[in-house]
């Protein structure tokens, strides 16, 4: 595996990699920042208090404030005798309530959260019942104004499959030399009042997914056609794309690697799809 990155290596230290849960809207995003709570920041206070002494924390995506992760990956070297299973329980014992680590495990010196990665997946979740629900607020788009024609949304979303320059789904701020994405699949479902819409690619530019589901709404409510949709982003329309639509909808739901020590019922699909019953 390609090791191109700056962390130094300790030949004689471990790599323990892990899988992790948490509710955005609780945190400032994963990556440390000098003010506010962050993901990265808590897991890393907490191991660094176990060990004592500072550790670093790599993540395979950094997500933006608000937005929740079912499986992020991420890892730290560590030297001593905590076995690598262990870590997880030893975590989550200290951590603060929003954040859980699901499993702990070695990986190789070689093996990294970020670079590793072959994908990532997302999955955006709107809800359509009229009625406000409490016990999804935090987790949904709680969108009812106008039906959304999930058929017209999936058709144009499945025109982003393949290597695409996606520069009309993206926000400024980034340090990204280019636009070019790799698509590799795409899904759009309904479940009861629950729309979900899936995207997974190699990689995905600064604000990539909510500008995509801001657009696609306007899709699903007839405002755009799907092949309007198509040459927007295809001609690189970025100004026409007025609407990121809000972070709580949005969960990283998994990371692939060709190499991964944890098993399925750890990582594939652990965010919960909600029905609503009578």
């Amino acid at each position: 595996m390609s090791s191109n990155h700056s962390e130094s290596k300790n030949p004689s230290s471990q790599r323990i990699a892990l899988v992790i849960q948490y509710i955005g809207t609780r945190y400032n995003g994963w990556q440390r920042q000098p003010i506010g709570r962050t993901v990265q920041g808590e897991i890393e206070a907490v191991i660094s208090s176990v060990i004592g002494k500072p550790v670093r924390v790599y993540g395979a995506g950094r997500t933006d404030s608000g937005v929740h992760a079912a499986a992020q990956v991420a890892h730290f070297n560590y030297l001593g005798p905590i076995p690598p299973h262990k870590w997880a329980k030893i975590i989550n014992a200290r951590l603060p309530e929003g954040i859980l680590i699901r499993a702990s495990s070695e990986v190789p010196l070689d093996w990294h959260a970020c670079f590793s990665a072959e994908w990532r997946r997302y999955r955006y979740t709107i809800y359509t019942n009229e009625l406000p629900n409490l016990f999804f607020d935090d987790l949904v788009w709680h969108y009812y104004h106008v039906p959304l024609d999930e058929l017209a949304i999936e058709k144009a979303l499945k025109s982003l499959v393949g290597r695409h320059e996606l520069s009309a789904f993206r926000k400024s701020g980034s340090d990204r030399k280019h636009s070019w994405v790799d698509v590799q699949d795409v899904q759009c479902y309904r479940q009861d009042s629950f729309l979900h819409l899936e995207i997974q690619a190699d990689g995905f530019l600064y604000g990539m997914v909510r500008l995509l589901v801001g657009l696609l709404v306007e899709v699903g409510r007839g405002k755009i056609s799907p092949q309007s949709f198509t040459e927007l982003w295809q001609n690189r329309q970025r100004e026409q794309v007025k609407y990121s639509a809000p972070a709580k909808g949005l969960c990283l739901l998994r990371v692939g690697y060709s190499l991964f020590p944890f098993p399925a019922k750890i990582w594939f699909d652990t965010q919960p799809t909600y029905v609503l019953t009578p």
